[in-house]
């Protein structure tokens, strides 16, 4: 049941009319600097390693955040079960900005690693406690706006984060791309902190008798969850690490410890999500994984389009990067499309399409590298992949909530955030070893495009399954 103190009894108009305006501002504003934050580093990387002599980690600076996430979704997941969303979110945003302190004002690549995957750890948690919070505070009808507007908020930076983080980087400094952000978070959260309170669980933890609720109803620490969630970001930075072993008497070790790693993920990732997400059964554990398979569809290929633009049709720099803006156009529209729709648009037929729509742009991609098609058809694909992408993100967050009960929702939030962000993560260190398996540029091209859309076809198999199984009547 929800507390009496939120907005439920208030009519469902739109998310930015009261009482949600400064909700949803707050929560947008967080997930944007959040976005904003990774893509902006990708910009000045280049700059920063050569500056601070750290070649030797710069895989390590991308891989190292993605998996201290998962660490930290997993923690925020458990501690929102048992007492609401409040002080997840606090320390989230405090483990966030400690990251980009200590990223700023680094004078070495240890120092810049340290921060990102202390970065790394408070993103993790800051995504579910945001998803929680929308859970507590946001009736169900304003659900897809709200998803609709994160993902707006997310796709916007890709527009001018890469260029604002190379002017700012010219004018003054690298270490202010990280600085800089550090002002904008504070605010962003003083607009949701008045209505963090009373989005707690009033029974959790010290208050058990006041609420009237017994002590068992409120869940455990799941320190277990934790160890695994650790152990599936080792795995992660082992897959994105074993590209670089090189044993001449052993010369398949790099494939090897390649394949230990991604199986040692998978056992990893089973304890922190719902059962049956691995074997795709009905309902929410479809849901999950549909979400991890989508992404790591979607951003396998993504990397490599504009490599592919600039490698074998001499596209300049700035030309091949429009490409990914058309794709972040058409998502942040499909994604507000779907919103409008709300509930007549079904959320089976949204997976469903935008899965295929994803595998359709991959399989373009691949078609234009191995037939040698026009640029165009490429560009035109990844408008199609953006707006699938669009469709479907949003759907699959709803329906993880539709399906939780607020003792779970921090699991579930989690369980989503972890399956995105090892798919596209495993996915990225995967696609990195298929691409240098092969001699030539168009096998290597090829060969990540085909792996990606072998990818999207699971995909497009679970999306029928996120919906419950249909039983017969007697």
């Amino acid at each position: 049941m929800r507390d009496s103190t939120l907005p439920a009894a208030h009519p469902a108009t739109g998310i930015f009319r009261p009482p949600y305006f400064w909700v949803t501002l707050g929560t947008c504003a967080l997930v944007f600097l959040a976005a904003f934050e990774s893509l902006a580093v990708t910009t000045i990387m280049p700059l920063v390693s050569r500056e601070l002599n750290g070649a030797s980690l710069y895989a390590l600076a991308f891989a190292g955040p993605m998996a201290t996430g998962v660490i930290g979704m997993v923690g925020a997941g458990n501690w929102s079960d048992r007492r609401g969303p409040a002080m997840p979110l606090y320390a989230s945003v405090a483990l966030f900005v400690a990251g980009l302190l200590i990223a700023g004002t680094s004078v070495s690549m240890p120092m810049l690693v340290a921060g990102r995957l202390v970065q790394g750890l408070g993103g993790g948690a800051l995504t579910v406690a945001l998803y929680v919070l929308v859970a507590r505070f946001f009736p169900g009808p304003l659900h897809p706006k709200i998803f609709a507007a994160f993902s707006a908020a997310w796709v916007i930076p890709s527009l001018v984060g890469p260029f604002a983080a190379g002017v700012v980087a010219q004018v003054f400094s690298w270490h202010w791309v990280f600085l800089g952000v550090v002002g904008l978070v504070i605010p962003a959260l003083a607009m949701i902190a008045p209505v963090l309170r009373e989005t707690d669980e009033p029974g959790a933890a010290d208050g058990l008798e006041k609420a009237g609720r017994p002590k068992e109803t409120v869940p455990p620490w799941a320190l277990g969850r934790l160890a695994w969630a650790a152990l599936a970001a080792l795995a992660v930075l082992g897959l994105n690490l074993s590209a670089d072993v090189r044993i001449p008497a052993f010369p398949a070790a790099a494939a090897l410890l390649a394949c230990a790693a991604v199986v040692l993920a998978l056992v990893a990732v089973r304890p922190l999500v719902p059962a049956g997400t691995l074997t795709a059964r009905h309902g929410l554990p479809s849901v999950i994984l549909a979400r991890g398979l989508a992404s790591a569809s979607f951003f396998g290929a993504e990397v490599y389009l504009p490599y592919l633009l600039i490698d074998r049709y001499a596209f300049p720099p700035t030309l091949a990067g429009l490409t990914l803006t058309g794709g972040a156009l058409a998502w942040a529209g499909a994604a507000a499309v779907q919103g409008r729709l709300g509930a007549r648009l079904p959320d089976l037929r949204a997976v469903q399409v935008g899965s295929l729509m994803v595998l359709a742009a991959v399989l373009l991609a691949l078609a234009t590298t191995a037939l040698h098609w026009p640029a165009a058809v490429a560009i035109a694909g990844w408008v199609l992949a953006g707006g699938g992408m669009g469709l479907l993100y949003p759907r699959l967050s709803v329906m993880t909530l539709a399906l939780s009960t607020k003792e779970n929702e921090g699991f579930n939030s989690s369980a989503m955030s972890i399956s995105d962000s090892l798919g596209g993560a495993l996915s990225l260190a995967t696609t990195g070893i298929v691409f240098a398996a092969f001699t030539t540029a168009v096998q290597s091209f090829a060969g990540v495009f085909a792996f990606t859309a072998a990818i999207g076809v699971a995909a497009t198999l679970v999306a029928p399954r996120v919906t419950a199984r249909r039983t017969l009547p007697d």
